[in-house]
């Protein structure tokens, strides 16, 4: 699956119970989002069995809260639904590829 942009609560829910996913919780006005923003497309592109969701902050701060997120960019890794790994700050691709990997 390519990136994804999800449209509301319920399908979030829904897509982080599949078996390879990473959440980009952002922000528009974020330089390191910005800075982040092509490695996690290019996860996207290159890893077609990982579910890939950004989410922006400011347009969903109730996901958000519900993870603790309180710092942008935080990247957290699903595997069935179940958080595995969880980053905060800009980190070099090969380090958000191992997130999911791993």
């Amino acid at each position: 699956m390519s990136n994804v942009l999800y449209s509301n609560k319920q399908e979030f829910d829904e897509l982080i119970k599949n078996e390879k996913v990473l959440v980009d919780f952002f922000a528009t006005w974020c330089g390191p989002c910005k800075m982040i923003g092509p490695n996690i497309e290019k996860l996207a592109e290159e890893n077609a069995d990982a579910t890939v969701i950004k989410i922006d902050v400011d347009k969903h701060p109730e996901i958000a809260a519900v993870y603790g997120v309180q710092t942008i960019p935080t990247l957290i890794a699903f595997k069935k639904g179940q958080i595995v790994n969880q980053k905060i700050g800009f980190i070099p691709y090969p380090e958000i590829l191992a997130m999911i990997t791993s």
